[in-house]
């Protein structure tokens, strides 16, 4: 049905699981640049580490906007990044990087959340449209058993598809019944809206985290732009040959 154009309720549930996966791909992604880059930082000496006081200072006078609109959000930024440091009462880069490694283990907790719902709805979803289809095409079957002997090949052929579909939905449902699973579709439905709210709860939680990260990329950026300057300063330095 997808094919010839008819969403269906099953192909709904796949879209939004794709959309899911690429936002968790992509949170996942920003996560691991930032794990590795506070890892990074941790490992050099004492002497070496990047102080955030210093980061936090060094952002406001890197690239300073000339724009009126380019201040105003400078100044958002700024103090979006003070307050997480705030917050979380962040000093240190050991500090950042113990944070970074905690939002990881929520995004995997979250992650886990998220997509044992998924399958689960996909499943429920499934057992919904098969109920329909079976409801659905249950009159053409009925008619089928009246249809007299002569003219039941015809009425098979004119209706192949509907007893088709019949047939396949009522096979599910018996396999299903046979396996100790009741067929309740209203408590099927209550459980996806169920399932549905709490996913929403917790993919509204794993897109709150971008904020965090951002926060964060901006102290890195701020970091690679220091460093870069330094090599240049070092370079500059450097005797002629």
């Amino acid at each position: 049905m997808e094919k010839r154009g008819i969403r269906t309720d099953k192909g709904e549930v796949n879209r939004q699981i794709a959309a899911d996966n690429k936002l968790l791909k992509e949170i996942k992604a920003r996560i691991t640049r930032l794990y590795r880059w506070s890892k990074a930082e941790t490992e050099k000496p004492q002497t070496q580490q990047s102080s955030l006081t210093a980061l936090w200072e060094a952002q406001q006078q890197l690239n300073a906007p000339r724009t009126r609109t380019g201040k105003i959000r400078a100044l958002q930024e700024s103090a979006a990044l003070f307050s997480f440091l705030q917050a979380n009462g962040i000093q240190s880069m050991q500090q950042l990087h113990e944070k970074i490694a905690d939002i990881n283990s929520r995004y995997y907790d979250l992650r886990g959340k998220i997509v044992k719902a998924e399958r689960r709805i996909a499943i429920l979803t499934e057992r919904g449209e098969m109920w329909e289809q079976y409801n659905q095409y249950k009159s053409i079957h009925k008619q089928l058993a009246k249809v007299k002997p002569e003219k039941r090949e015809q009425f098979e052929q004119r209706h192949s598809r509907e007893l088709i579909l019949y047939d396949a939905a009522g096979r599910y449902l018996k396999e299903l019944k046979d396996s100790g699973e009741a067929i309740t579709p209203k408590a099927w439905q209550l459980e996806i809206d169920q399932l549905a709210a709490g996913k929403q709860t917790d993919t509204l939680a794993m897109k709150a985290m971008r904020e965090d990260l951002k926060a964060v990329e901006r102290l890195r950026k701020t970091a690679e732009q220091l460093s870069r300057q330094e090599r240049d300063k070092s370079h500059d330095r450097e005797p002629e040959r």
